[in-house]
């Protein structure tokens, strides 16, 4: 178990990268393939949009087939198969097309993990498990940073997308010969996505993970890089990026005990995500404020939005072992759907906005009005504690 649990790590890093690595190439693909910031925003949405609709049925996979067939195929056919149609993109669509079918190969690998931390270890460590994993994977949004920024440089946005085409399908091997299914469920093995809707608490908890990680996700995946090169320069995107994904880590570690420690997790997911909602706010007061305090507000977001396993231990305790995996799909549709939304939302909001600072100025309201509301609408989950 111990080495399967690795390479879902490993492939869950790529998830992680994957999801953040426009930002750091946008420039060259802005000049290469002629493209626009909205083109760049549609397709980091098609990514999660394509990751969120293969939430259900990777549910119902992990519940009928179990963790080790449902991460390794999808990710080896589906997410090698979509970077090298990224590494060989002449167009816009073909870009967008390359990252629904990388958005489909990542869909399973982090649930296929959390599968395993729900039927195999205590409940009480499910938070901190999750959260580690979610730490150590935004190694990826490191990776998605200065160090890729340094192999397009070396070697071009293709030589470097074929890269990861070859880590990819390796890993997908790894997950196919290491990961092993936990025990059969005793006791009933049937039930329906409509079981997991008719646990009223899911209703409460969803809506946080609408929107917690939307705009972390948002910033670090797509906006930063366009922002920064606009107004600080592109020479700043790398590190910007860096303190972003930095920021990631030390977030996920930091919400990892913090429900033993206080006996919560309710509270705990709304004082971070009300923290963050204040730092988008600052950036809506002032959406070019000087470099300094940028990162510093940037990295406030990224930190404080990394409540996703707090908030998924939370939903967890809800359900019984033969929903687990719909039930943690669904809530995690919620969480990359909210992102794709948002994305696709964020796009059109800033060209009607005229772009430029105005444009930043809704993107940032926009983020602060969307945590704000999941707040108010997760005051009335009842709290869970394992």
């Amino acid at each position: 178990m111990k080495r399967g649990l690795v390479l879902l790590l490993l492939a869950y890093i790529l998830s992680q990268f994957y999801r953040a690595f426009l930002a750091v190439l946008a420039p060259d693909l802005l000049a290469d393939l002629a493209l626009t910031p909205a083109d760049l925003s549609f397709a980091s949405g098609i990514w999660f949009i394509a990751f969120a609709a293969m939430q259900i049925p990777v549910g119902l996979a992990l519940d009928r087939l179990g963790p080790r067939r449902t991460a390794a195929v999808l990710l080896g056919a589906a997410g090698g198969g979509g970077a090298a149609l990224f590494a060989t993109a002449q167009a816009g669509w073909q870009i967008a097309v390359a990252m629904a079918l990388i958005g489909v190969g990542c869909a399973p690998v982090l649930m296929a993990s959390y599968y395993i931390f729900a039927r195999v270890y205590r409940p009480a460590v499910f938070a901190t498990l999750a959260s580690v994993l979610v730490g150590v994977g935004s190694l990826g949004n490191i990776a998605a940073s200065v160090p890729l920024s340094l192999a397009a440089d070396a070697v071009g946005w293709r030589g470097a997308m074929w890269a990861l085409t070859a880590v990819t399908v390796a890993t997908a091997i790894g997950c196919w010969a290491f990961v092993r299914d936990p025990e059969a469920v005793t006791g009933p093995t049937r039930g329906s996505l409509l079981d997991v809707l008719r646990i009223p608490a899911v209703w409460f908890v969803a809506p946080m993970l609408l929107v917690n990680y939307a705009p972390a996700a948002g910033l670090r995946g797509l906006w930063a890089g366009p922002y920064v090169a606009e107004f600080y320069g592109a020479a700043l995107v790398g590190p910007v990026t860096l303190a972003m994904g930095t920021a990631m880590i030390v977030g996920n570690f930091a919400y990892g005990p913090l429900d033993r420690l206080f006996g919560t997790r309710k509270w705990v997911v709304i004082i971070g995500n009300l923290f963050g909602a204040v730092a988008c706010a600052v950036l809506w007061l002032d959406p070019v404020p000087p470099l300094v305090a940028t990162i510093a507000l940037f990295a406030a977001i990224a930190a404080f939005g990394s409540s996703y396993a707090m908030t998924m231990a939370h939903g967890r305790a809800f359900f019984p072992a033969h929903l687990m995996g719909r039930g943690v799909t669904f809530l995690n549709l919620c969480s990359i759907g909210g992102v794709g939304i948002m994305q696709f939302v964020t796009g059109p909001l800033f060209e009607g906005a005229g772009g430029g600072a105005a444009g930043y100025r809704v993107l940032f309201a926009t983020f602060a009005l969307a945590l704000l509301a999941g707040c108010a609408i997760y005051l009335f989950a009842p709290d869970s504690r394992d």
